[in-house]
């Protein structure tokens, strides 16, 4: 593999600085910062993207996308992470989006795909169920053909920002009289129809990301329906292989890695800086070394998909290790941040607390800990792995 850039790949890492700079940067930049400013600073920032031609990198053009090569979006990820600039929402444009353009007709790509671009339709996953987690093909959501609409009863769970979302993917009951996996169906829900309700949940790390969304009688059109009637399963599939690839996170985790080596540079112990004791940089380099090869996983993945190929089984290989790095990196931080890292009173900041970076390393470790189980859990992806990858 050749790991050096060509004069027009520099040029176009020279492109990417320069519009970073400019759109994240000011007002978007400092909006950022502010507590409960997620979904307006993930609009703004995706509609700059879709300016820009760059919301979508992976779509076929024909859709949207940009048309770049594997090595293009690296540059890319890596550049926008170096500055601190967020990912895109996944629900629309990383999850929905390609199954959209891969299984559905005409008129709900002319409808939808737009939208998604412009992050003018918010989205959420409606998968889990309280009953059915990793197991998902247990799910009994139900829907009922009634002449022109379905009716949907049951309720899904750990719904991400599912109180902000204008609609939902969703898998749905359509079969009871087969295999499980036979009768899914996989249909698209405004979430303003009557019927629907969603009730917060506030995980440990004090924030209300997830939900419970209930169903009672509520009517969706049949045009909603993705695919074929209890074909579902097989675009949840194709869905699940683009959502673990995302979850990798390589380019955060290698921002979060650099903050954390200043951090430790600058945190004083028995009168040396922690990033000197050769134990916490055996471990930094422990990670390092993951984080590097998990890279070079996902190029290969990328070079796959630049070629027509779907994401594949290595997507759980991402998933899987990436998460676990992701962990890895905020243990280490709240390691770092020692008794500061204990859990204090929400509300009472960090000058208060006298640690610039305690309170927040003690959230991020306690959000991480569901990184190895949404998307897949570990179980689930090693699963995968030994039956594709192993043929066990």
């Amino acid at each position: 593999m050749d790991i050096n850039f060509s004069e027009a790949e520099l040029a176009f890492r020279d492109e990417v600085r320069a519009f970073l700079k400019e759109a994240w940067s000011g007002e978007l930049a400092e909006k950022a910062k502010q507590p409960g400013s997620y979904k307006e600073v993930q609009v703004g920032w995706e509609r700059k993207l879709n300016e820009k031609g760059w919301a979508a990198p992976l779509w076929p053009v024909e859709y949207g996308g940009a048309g770049w090569t594997p090595t293009q979006s690296y540059i890319y990820e890596s550049e926008r992470a170096a500055v601190g600039a967020p990912d895109v929402s996944p629900f629309g444009l990383k999850m929905v989006g390609p199954v959209i353009y891969s299984f559905g007709n005409d008129e709900q790509k002319q409808r939808f795909l737009p939208r998604i671009l412009n992050a003018d339709d918010w989205w959420c996953q409606g998968y889990s169920e309280p009953g059915a987690g990793s197991d998902l093909a247990s799910l009994k959501c139900k829907a009922e053909r009634d002449g022109d609409h379905y009716v949907i009863n049951g309720a899904k769970i750990w719904t991400t920002y599912a109180q902000h979302a204008d609609w939902m993917f969703c898998l749905v009951r359509t079969d009871s009289d087969c295999k499980p996996q036979q009768g899914i169906s996989f249909i698209l829900i405004d979430m303003n129809s009557p019927g629907i309700t969603v009730r917060p949940i506030v995980t440990i790390d004090s924030e209300h990301h997830l939900n419970e969304v209930i169903f009672d009688e509520v009517r969706v059109p049949v045009e909603n329906l993705i695919g074929e009637e209890n074909k579902g399963w097989t675009y949840a599939k194709s869905l699940l292989a683009h959502e673990r690839t995302a979850i990798a996170g390589v380019a955060d985790s290698k921002r979060h890695l650099s903050e954390l080596k200043k951090l430790a540079a600058a945190e004083v112990n028995g009168g040396r800086a922690m990033i000197d004791d050769p134990a916490f940089r055996q471990r930094i380099s422990d990670i390092e070394i993951e984080l590097m090869a998990l890279e070079y996983t996902e190029l290969r993945v990328l070079a796959s998909m630049s070629k027509g190929n779907g994401p594949g089984v290595e997507s759980s290989l991402l998933k899987l290790k990436g998460t676990e790095i992701q962990q890895s990196i905020q243990e280490l931080k709240l390691d770092l941040a020692g008794h500061f890292g204990a859990v204090v009173q929400d509300g009472i900041t960090a000058e208060e607390l006298g640690h610039g970076y305690g309170d927040a390393a003690r959230r991020g470790f306690m959000f991480s800990r569901a990184a190895t189980i949404y998307g897949g859990s570990d179980e689930v992806q090693k699963n995968i792995t030994a039956k594709f990858v192993l043929g066990l």
